[in-house]
């Protein structure tokens, strides 16, 4: 059991390329169609709703921003870090067809989109 936590937690909080300006990880999301369109929540706890950005581009939703870690922490010491904090960037593939942002609202370090269909 715990090697399949460890491969969860691998597979939800993958590092991005290691390029300057690259994302760091990527949040992971859940994804639900519905009538009208699809719902799609992004787990993003501690990030400030300021610092994201929200975009459909063509057949991508692109959910970007940053978590920054509190200034008291910075002058701790380390002993174990596993939630991700830095930028942090997630292209989400769209199903078939063309999407409207809709809404959206953070809630409990949740980042939850409509996006209905046109």
């Amino acid at each position: 059991m715990l090697a399949r936590a460890e491969r969860l937690q691998r597979q939800f909080f993958v590092p991005a390329e290691a390029r300057p300006e690259s994302s760091q990880w990527e949040p992971p999301v859940d994804i639900f169609e519905t009538e009208r369109g699809l719902w799609i929540t992004a787990a993003l706890p501690g990030v400030d709703p300021a610092d994201l950005e929200l975009r459909v581009h063509g057949d991508t939703l692109i959910v970007a921003g940053r978590r920054v870690l509190p200034p008291v922490v910075r002058r701790a010491r380390l002993l174990r870090l596993e939630i991700p904090h830095g930028r942090f960037l997630r292209r989400i593939r769209l199903p078939a067809g063309r999407y409207l942002l809709a809404g959206q609202e953070f809630r409990n370090g949740c980042l939850t989109i409509a996006l209905e269909r046109m």
